[in-house]
């Protein structure tokens, strides 16, 4: 009974519901019967009311296609051929009823994603060589500048290049707060401007936006077929050969042909038929509001079953971004000392544990003075003379070479992680120990993976020590360290081959692999290309607990669709045995058909995203304020 409603109900349909009501009614008071032993109302009733089911019927017939269209014809047109055109008026009401609610209930997800892209503005503020001007988004390229209004949308995905604000990004990432914006920071299509006018650097536009990727995934989901929908399409096909054949048992055996009818009628698939696409377009549509793109039902299926995750560590349990952990000062040396030496030194450097060190020493304004030479040697430090003094600053290999004595011992209790020794004029100063900052949420994300019984597992290229101290903070108990990239696909290879059903967690290519060959890739958001090419979800908004979340409303469509199943099944199994030995009347067995259809259809109905259209709707004014604009200049 799937079929495409655009509208909640046509004027042809409501017209054809109504004359069929009128007609059944007729009937039953024989209101006008010319012809003895033939109803004509009711004649006309079950051709006019019927069309559109007989018609379908046919088609799918023509196809070799067994659906419940056909079975209810039969039933239709048997009750009619034994007069009891009443019965086959209330099953043909009750038919059209239920198409109506289905497709209301079915389109209201297709119209979701049809209604995504009308969200965005049509008409956008630019600053180019002109001045400010309102353009169509159709006329936006790379590089132009927009600007955006308190209480605007933004259109596009972006760089902020002026002004101060804060933006709802929950439709993107599922952020419940507001995220402060600043010079720099990135934005999304389809979010909120909330306080500040910005003015934005355009870097994507349209479909290739975050927003439109969101819609692309939807959209795609919703054209794929998971496995599991061909086998709810096998599975009413088998019920509706089950029911002919027991209706045809049931006459054979009482020569009753109201319970013959009644055991055709009773059995229904449309439930499991039309459900499970709304299942699965539901639980793609509610990830894509937490910021997970899912890009097929095969994915959501498949994340359903995971029962193992691996994740890598940098940029995934990890910001990856270093940060000065501890400074550990030698006898008689103070912090401030080892610091001050150490951001000197690194003034020139563009490495990334130079970058955390000056941004240390920056934030708590000490005197850094420009060093008069610099040296680096890759694989052991910089050497460099700064007002006459040369300071070292490197590992322990760097030291040593120049005869510099560091205790074996020393640092040694700090924890684990990078450490950078620093030393003045041939004398040690101290050690400056810098660190990956873990994610606030990767805790609580793990512990969200344990609550449902997935077992985590870490593989990452760093150091032994580095990589237990990250798993030890987060509860993994599961480590391998030290892996290369072909190594990694090694440890997945080996985890798929096992019987488990991996999904891999990652963000730089050294993942791609291991994501490819994983039952489920996932991609962090701001991870590289080809990782997110590779994945088959891509979180968005990089949060982990948003990836647990994706894995619940997974585990949740899979279960809603093995209740449809089992309810479809025991509901027919027990309305065919009632039916068969008289204890469902026609109208009665119909009326438990559609009532049952419906229930399975709501059931997978609750998966889809609540319309927040009413609630989050920003005004859509784009007219150009001066006083505002004049904030983002």
């Amino acid at each position: 009974m799937e079929r495409e409603h655009d509208q909640i109900l046509s004027p042809v349909e409501a017209m054809r519901i109504i004359f069929v009501a009128l007609a059944a009614a007729a009937v039953w008071f024989h209101l006008w019967e010319p012809i003895s032993g033939i109803s004509v109302i009711g004649a006309i009733g079950v051709l006019v009311g019927g069309w559109p089911i007989f018609k379908e019927a046919a088609e799918n017939a023509a196809a070799r296609r067994m659906t419940m269209e056909l079975s209810m014809s039969i039933a239709i047109i048997a009750a009619a051929c034994i007069s009891q055109y009443s019965t086959a008026l209330i099953i043909v009401l009750f038919v059209l009823v239920a198409e109506v609610l289905e497709g209301m209930t079915v389109s209201r997800g297709r119209r979701a994603i049809r209604d995504l892209m009308g969200f965005l503005p049509h008409l956008v503020t630019i600053r180019d060589a002109s001045g400010i001007r309102e353009a169509s988004t159709d006329e936006l390229r790379v590089g132009d500048s927009v600007l955006v209004n308190p209480g605007g949308l933004l259109p596009i995905d972006g760089v902020v290049v002026s002004g101060h604000s804060f933006v709802d990004q929950a439709r993107i990432t599922g952020e419940s707060m507001p995220v402060e914006k600043l010079p720099g920071s990135v934005v999304y299509a389809g979010t909120i401007n909330q306080s500040g006018a910005l003015e934005i650097r355009v870097e994507r536009i349209g479909r290739d936006t975050s927003y439109g990727r969101i819609i692309e995934a939807v959209e795609h989901a919703e054209r794929s077929r998971a496995p599991v929908q061909q086998l709810a399409d096998r599975l009413a096909g088998y019920l509706v050969y089950f029911a002919l054949a027991a209706a045809a048992i049931t006459f054979i055996i009482t020569r009753d042909a109201r319970s013959t009818i009644s055991v055709v009628i009773v059995a229904g698939a449309c439930g499991i038929a039309a459900g499970t696409p709304l299942a699965i377009l539901g639980g793609i549509g509610r990830s894509a509001r937490l910021g997970a793109i899912i890009k097929g039902g095969l994915y959501l299926e498949t994340l359903g079953k995971v029962n193992t995750v691996v994740l890598d560590k940098t940029g995934t349990l990890t910001f990856g971004r270093t940060e000065v952990q501890t400074i550990v000062p030698a006898y008689g040396v103070s912090e401030i000392e080892v610091l001050e030496a150490a951001a000197s030194a690194e003034m020139r450097s563009e490495h990334p544990l130079g970058r955390a060190i000056r941004e240390v020493a920056s934030a708590t304004n000490l005197s850094v003075r420009e060093p008069e030479r610099f040296d680096y040697m890759p694989g052991r430090g910089i050497t460099a003379v700064v007002d006459g003094v040369t300071i070292l600053v490197g590992n322990r290999r760097l030291l040593t070479d120049q005869a510099i004595e560091v205790p074996s011992d020393f640092a040694s209790g700090a924890d684990p992680s990078s450490e950078v020794l620093v030393a003045r004029n041939g004398q040690l100063l101290g050690a400056i120990l810098i660190a990956d900052v873990v994610r606030p949420e990767a805790r609580r994300a793990i512990e969200a993976l344990k609550g449902m019984g997935i077992r985590s597992v870490l593989l990452t290229g760093d150091t032994e020590a580095v990589a237990l101290k990250v798993a030890h903070a987060l509860g993994i108990n599961e480590v391998q360290a030290e892996l290369l990239p072909e190594m990694k696909l090694a440890q997945i290879k080996s985890l798929v081959a096992g019987g488990r059903i991996v999904a891999m967690v990652g963000d730089g290519i050294n993942d791609a692999p291991a994501l490819a060959e994983a039952n489920v890739g996932v991609a962090m958001g701001s991870g590289t290309d080809v990782a997110r090419e590779s994945a088959d979800v891509v979180l968005l908004g990089n949060d982990l607990l948003k990836f647990t979340e994706t894995l619940a409303i997974a585990r949740w469509t899979r279960r809603i669709i093995w209740w449809n199943f089992a309810g479809t099944i025991g509901v027919d199994m027990v309305g065919m045995a009632l039916a068969s030995i008289g204890l469902l009347s026609p109208p009665l067995a119909a009326f438990i058909h559609v009532t049952s259809e419906l229930v399975f259809i709501l059931n997978s109905a609750r998966l889809l995203p609540r319309s927040d259209r009413s609630s989050n709707q920003p005004s859509m004014n784009v007219e150009p304020q001066p006083s505002a604009l004049a904030k983002a200049a």
